[in-house]
């Protein structure tokens, strides 16, 4: 059966009330953005031992977000499942917004913003964050690309671009996770984390799907099966199992070797992080979701499914704070066997607290990415009329 699409009307006082809230909250994010780039990074959590906060956690956590909603809406095309259909512009469009809003997290943290086109301009292919540039501009322009084909009914044409999206998404976020593990320092290095970063893009992006799905066909009253829940739920349980597997094997490889013990100690137990660690991380965002989709009594709970969905998107934001964070509080091994004094710490562990501007500018962040995809569904035909697993069966 062919699917109909259609804008959303978007003439409701709810809509406009919901616009004016996001364009409230971006316009504070700016102003906080502003304050912080007039007045330097003291106002905010950061120091010179800790020059990424908040800002860059939010940004790899986007770009999970992103690249596992791509591989959600390549799933129709390029996986055979014609029941994941629908929603394919959707999770393209989340996609390619999801990256806008990673890059703005990035440049609105460097310290002269108005450089923006630099990395563009000169490359170094020695450099994990020369490759991150070329691979985050090509990937927007993929999912552009990608979205036209799916406008144009082309179905040959979506395959093709389905695969290299899919392969660009894994490329992305394996280069975002090797900025961190391919670094020679503690609690940083690990060849573990690009596989592991997309692990939990996938399982996040999924989870995020779940929720976003429920919540338009609900604000639109388009008819909508649960049976879609349902099979999201399913591969977030499977999903979730990979995610704690790598943490697990991860972890164990830190505590395994001799000149690691001391770092993954403070880590998993000994520093103010490892509260993150196990409950958000751990308890949130694994162990309880796991529980609930794969319990018999809650699996195909409607409402216990968003529960586990919400809280492992909570658990993944946790995975990537204590990815960023520790490891910059943590000293680095600059001369090997040897003590390191100086007035700026060099050789202690440092501490680091999100400030209130660093919140401000991330919420406004969410919420430009929020409006910009509101407006999409306003302006093009995104949404399906309505949503049935017969149907497409069909």
């Amino acid at each position: 059966m062919k699917i109909e699409f259609a804008p959303l009307e978007g003439r409701s006082p709810q809509f406009y009330l919901f616009m004016l809230v996001l364009f409230g909250v971006a316009g504070a994010g700016l102003f906080a953005t502003y304050l912080m780039y007039s007045q330097g990074l003291y106002v905010t959590g950061m120091s010179n031992r800790v020059p990424w906060g908040l800002s860059i956690v939010m940004a790899i956590y986007y770009i999970g977000l992103s690249a596992g909603s791509l591989v959600l809406s390549a799933m129709s095309a390029l996986f055979g499942r014609k029941e994941f259909k629908p929603f394919a512009r959707i999770a393209a469009l989340l996609a390619m917004l999801l990256l806008v809003g990673a890059l703005l997290s990035i440049i609105l943290d460097w310290g002269k913003p108005d450089r923006v086109f630099v990395p563009f301009l000169h490359f170094n292919f020695a450099s994990m964050f020369s490759i991150n540039g070329i691979l985050y501009s090509t990937y927007i322009a993929i999912c552009f690309v990608y979205l036209l084909a799916m406008f144009a009914e082309k179905e040959k044409l979506v395959t093709a671009i389905a695969l290299i999206a899919v392969i660009w998404a894994v490329g992305v976020h394996s280069g975002t996770g090797a900025i961190f593990g391919f670094v020679p320092r503690e609690l940083f290095q690990s060849p573990l984390l690009p596989p592991s970063f997309i692990a939990a893009a996938l399982s996040s992006g999924t989870a995020l799907m779940i929720l976003l799905l429920q919540l338009l066909f609900r604000y639109t009253k388009r008819p909508f099966d649960q049976q879609y829940v349902k099979e999201l739920s399913r591969l977030l349980a499977v999903f979730i199992i990979v995610v704690a597997y790598f943490v697990f094997v991860e972890n164990s490889f830190r505590a395994y070797l001799i000149g690691h013990r001391e770092s993954a100690w403070y880590f998993l137990f000994g520093g103010p992080h490892s509260l993150v660690f196990w409950v958000g991380l751990i308890g949130l965002g694994i162990v309880v979701p796991g529980l609930i989709l794969f319990t018999p009594a809650t699996k195909n709970s409607i409402k216990m499914i968003n529960v586990a969905a919400i809280l492992h998107v909570i658990g993944v934001l946790c995975e990537r704070y204590i990815i960023v964070i520790p490891g910059q509080t943590h000293p680095a091994e600059i001369l090997p066997n040897m003590n390191v004094e100086s007035v700026a710490l060099d050789g202690a562990v440092v501490g680091y607290s999100i400030s209130f501007l660093e919140v401000i500018q991330a919420l406004g962040i969410a919420a430009i990415v929020a409006l910009a995809f509101m407006l999409g569904l306003k302006i093009f035909a995104m949404l399906p009329t309505k949503a049935l697993i017969e149907d497409e069966a069909s």
